[in-house]
């Protein structure tokens, strides 16, 4: 899934900056990450922490794509040296990455800090060796964020139309909004939204099955203006769209900078997304080298604390792992009343992440969407 980097130029600036210079550490953990994921004060502050010289080499990427792509690249490579020690990759890969055996199992719960993070994580990293959620599996990911999909909307076209402001996915079939709309470039994730509409789990292995999924796609589509993953936020800036889904990863950013754009997690509950640590399956194991794996067992444990968890979702304006839950207990109040960062609890209760299908129900899927997109 395509997620791009809305931070300032001046912010990007500070970080690369900072890796630059974390990349001169003396060490060889490699620790590789998406470009805007990890705030820059964040990774000054492990940097305090540590003794001189074992700070790790942060390395950058700037597409999830591009992260899976050297996983490949890796499986292949006789010089375990020049391989990341740690990668963060997106939930939607990580079935694909454990089945092309591009990544290693790794005891997460053997890390401080693991036991504050809800139960619900582990469903989404606990997997067999075919990548499917499995509570006999092993641990092939340690969590570290989460977003949402969301639906983003001009609030001045709305105004200005006198129109009443979205609060579900059913608004997305909203007459007054018809041809208005932009969608994202994926199968599971307008098939899934259509679902939640319908009341039913965006996983679900037969979906053709469903009553009035296919009507209610048909009806969905003649709502679209156009389709995009990367390119749907300047349209709306610009009011050529009224409304866009999206991920919060990309949305929030905006929604905090100017304020003609609003959004919101839909009533039905919604489709959730995250970023995860992992292990390339040719990387360096613990036993050869024990100094490399405390590093990288510390850069968890500092991920997972209380006060460096709520910095990093107030900073980056993505929600830590930590917070996943019905327990909002631990969370600051500033987290707790941002319902975009943190959704009530209804709302997460109802809401899922994209888990692999079988190969039955995965053409199930591509064959509605392949019928849908001819009425384009």
């Amino acid at each position: 899934m395509n997620r791009r980097s809305l931070l300032s130029s001046a912010g990007l600036l500070m970080l690369s900056q900072f890796l630059a210079s974390c990349g001169q550490a003396n060490t060889s953990l490699r620790i590789r990450l998406l470009e805007d994921s990890v705030p820059a004060q964040i990774l000054r502050e492990f940097q305090r922490r540590m003794a001189q010289g074992k700070m790790p080499n942060f390395l950058k990427s700037n597409q999830v794509a591009d992260l899976f792509a050297r996983l490949q690249t890796w499986k292949e490579s006789e010089n375990s040296s020049r391989v990341d020690d740690l990668v963060m990759l997106g939930d939607y890969w990580l079935g694909e990455a454990i089945r092309q055996e591009l990544i290693q199992p790794f005891d997460v719960a053997e890390v401080n800090g693991w036991q504050r993070l809800p139960p619900y994580w582990e469903t989404v990293v606990k997997r067999d060796r075919q990548g499917q959620p499995s509570q006999s599996g092993e641990f092939w990911a340690a969590p570290y964020r989460w977003g949402t999909l969301v639906i983003a909307y001009n609030l001045e076209q709305f105004q200005s139309q006198g129109l009443s402001l979205p609060i579900d996915w059913s608004d997305l079939w909203r007459s007054e909004v018809k041809g208005q709309i932009s969608l994202p470039d994926s199968p599971r994730s307008v098939i899934g939204l259509v679902l939640k509409r319908l009341g039913q789990s965006i996983n679900i292995d037969n979906p053709k099955a469903v009553v009035d999924l296919e009507a209610e796609l048909e009806t969905l589509q003649s709502q679209v203006k156009f389709y995009s993953s990367d390119a749907y936020l300047q349209p709306l800036l610009l009011g050529d769209t009224w409304m866009a889904v999206g991920w919060s990863t990309e949305v929030l950013p905006v929604v905090e900078k100017d304020h003609r754009i609003a959004a919101i997690i839909p009533k039905a509950g919604t489709i959730l997304t995250a970023d995860l640590w992992v292990r390339p399956k040719t990387a360096p194991a613990a036993s050869i080298d024990p100094n490399r794996a405390k590093l990288l067992k510390q850069w968890l444990e500092f991920c997972w604390e209380l006060s460096i968890a709520t910095q990093m979702s107030l900073l980056s304006s993505v929600t830590s792992a930590i917070f996943l839950g019905s327990d909002r207990t631990q969370a600051p109040d500033s987290l707790q009343q941002n319902a975009l960062l943190l959704p009530p609890t209804e709302i997460l209760e109802s809401s899922e992440f994209l888990l692999p299908l079988s190969a039955t129900a995965t053409d199930q899927y591509r064959q509605l969407w392949t019928e849908i997109r001819r009425l384009v």
